[in-house]
Formats: structure tokens, C-alpha cells, sequence
């Protein structure tokens, strides 16, 4: 089964270059430049800088401690920055951190609604905390149970959802106000496969109506149907550019999966292999039961390697060159 959204970024209206009505340039949903967080000794994030353009979705990943988290608060005002500029929809966030709330909104990684009241109750609660009231309430609400088909869901407490359910509410939530660039910090972890899945395709309903997206994750898959990536690895961004760009800026080699009785084995006696100089490859991860390398050779390091497990009795089914996925890529930029 396919698990991809129905709606490929290659193929999405957005441009990297959007124009107002008048065909004048429009400034970058999300400008940050040179931006530093320090806590004592530690530095968070380290002199990063990117732009996010309006309506793509823009995916930041990262290992847990690499900065996805800080950066994002810095971004919507909750925490000071030590060093750098942050624009948010051409506002400077550093000198009225408040002036941008009113169009940005937040999913964070915790669930944060209330699982004592029900999906309605919810969503009026926190409608009204954004400021809306009357028709405009329901009327917005109305369009949130919509977008997130939760209709016939609303007099369900919310603690009584599963957690794909309670994702949706919470983006649900996070739409009311109809902000123009919307946060999450991770917000499919712990979601099974098609409940991401259904999620990532309401992300594309609303990059269709304008809105711009910035999505930390740690889930590769994912991280694919992204416009465009940044891999930020101990506060500083490695790798910056189009799912495409970035395996083709980071990938020095090919990628061989190979299919073998006992991987496990077979790792060792490759890794073994690596070390001693005896293959021309520059790493080697096990994927599952499978096996992938890379290497700038491929005919001369799959010969070798077909010798080295004969030499150890262990049965090759198969090896192949393949495109990289970015999981061999993320891997690969974090090794350098």
C-alpha cells in the first residue's frame, strides 16, 4: 500500500519565488539569520540561518537535542535568542515578539488540549482564547471539525480518542484563528502509519489554501513529502535544500542493498572488512533485514562483498544499486 500523501510537493502550486496580486515579490513567510541560543557553556543552536517561503511545507529534522525545539520557541517569540534576526511574515520577532501571534499557529509535541472536556468543548475553548466569538466561532469551528473529519466526533471527550483522532483535533485547534504560517514540533510521534498518513494529506488541504507550514520530524518517510529540508545536527544546519538537492549534495556515492541469510553476521564481517581497507565503501547501515552501503564503486565493491560472504558461508540473495532514501542521506550528513 502506498503511504504517501495524494499530493506530491513536485507537483504542488507552490513556487520558490511567490508573488502578491500586483506580481511584486513577496518576502519569505520565515527569514532567520544567524541565529544563536546559548544556555551557560552549551550552545543550543549555533549561528543557523534559513527561509521558509509561503505555502510550502518546510521540514526540520534532527536527532532529539539537536535544537528542532529551541529554534522553533525562538522563532514565536517564547525565548530570546543570544545572537541573529527572526522575521515571521515580514515582523522583526525580536522587537515585538507578541505582533506575530495573532497570525502564527502552534501544535506542540505534547498533546496539549483538555481530555476531560469534548472535541466541541475544546475547540470553543480554545476559539475563544484566540479571540473569535459568536458566528465567527462556530463558523470557524465548523470548518475545523471539516478539515479534520471530525464530524459526529464532537460530543466525544477527548481523552477517549486515539492518538491519530487527537492529532487531528489538535491541528484543528491550532487553525482556528486561520493563521498564515503554522508550527509543529513533531507531531506525529507515537501515531501509527495511516493515521500519519491521513494526517500529512490535511497538511497538504491547507498548503493548498495558502497557509505555510514548518514541521519538525523524525520520521523520514515524512520527511519526503516536504518542499524543502534542513538537517540541523548538535545547533547547526548541515544540509539545506529540496528533498532531491539535498541527496544529491550529500550522497558522494552509490547505494547497494544487499539481501542475505543472517544480516547480523553479515554486518560484522563488512564492517570488519571496512576497517581493514579491504572494500571501497563509506558506510554501511543495516535497514531492517536488509543491508545498505555506500560506496563510489559499485561493480568493484559488489564483487568484493559477494567474495567476503562466500568466504563466510553466508547464502547472498541479492544485491542491487538503488536510489538513496533520505534515511542513507540523513545518515550519511550526520557521519561527515
Amino acid at each position: 500500500m502506498d503511504d504517501r500523501p495524494q499530493t506530491n510537493p513536485t507537483t504542488s502550486t507552490n513556487s520558490t519565488n511567490p508573488t502578491n496580486a500586483t506580481n511584486e515579490p513577496m518576502n519569505p513567510a520565515l527569514q532567520v539569520t544567524s541565529l544563536t541560543k546559548r544556555f551557560g557553556d552549551f550552545t543550543a543552536v549555533d549561528h543557523i540561518s534559513f527561509e521558509v517561503q509561503r505555502g510550502e511545507i518546510f521540514g526540520f529534522l534532527g536527532p532529539n537535542g539537536a535544537g528542532k525545539t529551541t529554534t522553533i520557541r525562538m522563532i514565536l517569540g517564547l525565548l530570546a535568542p543570544d545572537e541573529g534576526e527572526i522575521e515571521v511574515l515580514g515582523q522583526d520577532v525580536r522587537k515585538d515578539p507578541a505582533g506575530i501571534r495573532p497570525r502564527v499557529g502552534y501544535m506542540s509535541q505534547r498533546f496539549s488540549l483538555y481530555n476531560d472536556l469534548t472535541v466541541l468543548q475544546n475547540l470553543r475553548f480554545y476559539g475563544r482564547a484566540y479571540g473569535l466569538s459568536n458566528r465567527r466561532l462556530e463558523e470557524r469551528i465548523a470548518a475545523a471539525l471539516e478539515l479534520a473529519d471530525l464530524k459526529g466526533r464532537e460530543h466525544i471527550k477527548t481523552g477517549e480518542l486515539s492518538g491519530g483522532w487527537r492529532q487531528r483535533l489538535a491541528l484543528g485547534a491550532a487553525i482556528l484563528h486561520q493563521p498564515e504560517v503554522i508550527f509543529l514540533d513533531e507531531p506525529t510521534a507515537g501515531v501509527d502509519p495511516v493515521s500519519r498518513r491521513a494526517f500529512w494529506d490535511l497538511l497538504y488541504r491547507l498548503i493548498q489554501q495558502g497557509v505555510t507550514i514548518f514541521v519538525t520530524t523524525h520520521y523520514m518517510d515524512e520527511a519526503e513529502h516536504c518542499h524543502r529540508l534542513a538537517f540541523i545536527q548538535r545547533g547547526r544546519i548541515i544540509a539545506l535544500g529540496s528533498p532531491s538537492e539535498i541527496k544529491a549534495q550529500k550522497m558522494s556515492g552509490q547505494i547497494l542493498e544487499i539481501a542475505c541469510q543472517n544480516p547480523s553476521q553479515a554486518m560484522q564481517v563488512l564492517l570488519n572488512a571496512q576497517k581493514q581497507q579491504l572494500l571501497p565503501v563509506t558506510d554501511i547501515e543495516l535497514y531492517g533485514a536488509m543491508i545498505h552501503i555506500v560506496t563510489p564503486q559499485p561493480k568493484a565493491a559488489g564483487e568484493r562483498i559477494a567474495a567476503l560472504l562466500s568466504e563466510n558461508h553466508i547464502a547472498l540473495e541479492s544485491i542491487q544499486t538503488i536510489e538513496p532514501t533520505l534515511e542513507d542521506v540523513f545518515i550519511a550528513a550526520m557521519s561527515a
